[in-house]
């Protein structure tokens, strides 16, 4: 640009001698000129304005969006973690029951086992207890034998 209005306002016109412009047709155009060079500034200001805030609104907008990929991600992170967490916790329970699984085997082998000892050693002592009354009354015949032949012979 290379007036502006206050200069154009003040803008004066060499007259020529001979056939020179009307000045009040001058001055009417220069009027016009000036009334639309003012709006066309002031609009420009209005317009440099808008932009200054719709840059600001960007900026903030901007702000936002990065925020809110910033929330994405820790909620993304926090989200594997979380199921990271959760795989680990369910191969905790499975090796714990395994483990308890395992333990309730071994008592109940170690339980047979005793079982099977008792059984044995009650096995035997019955064998025992066995030859013994077989033994006592094998005595008790030997010592009743006499008697009895005794008692036949009278």
């Amino acid at each position: 640009m290379n007036y502006t209005p206050n200069e154009l306002e003040n803008l004066t016109f060499k007259r020529s001698v001979v056939g020179g412009y009307s000045e009040d047709m001058v001055n009417e155009v220069l009027d016009k000129i000036i009334e639309d060079y003012t709006a066309y500034i002031r609009e420009n200001i209005e317009l440099k304005d808008k932009v200054a805030v719709l840059n600001e609104a960007i900026l903030h907008y901007k702000n936002i969006e990065e925020s809110l990929q910033n929330t994405l991600l820790v909620a993304q992170q926090t989200s594997e973690e979380i199921k990271k967490n959760g795989y680990q916790k369910a191969e905790n329970i499975i090796k714990e029951a395994e483990i308890k699984a395992q333990k309730i085997i071994d008592e109940a082998n170690q339980e047979v086992l005793k079982i099977r000892f008792e059984y044995e050693e009650l096995k035997r002592k019955l064998h025992s207890y066995k030859s013994k009354v077989e033994s006592l009354l094998l005595s008790q015949l030997e010592i009743l034998k006499p008697m009895v032949e005794e008692e036949g012979v009278e």
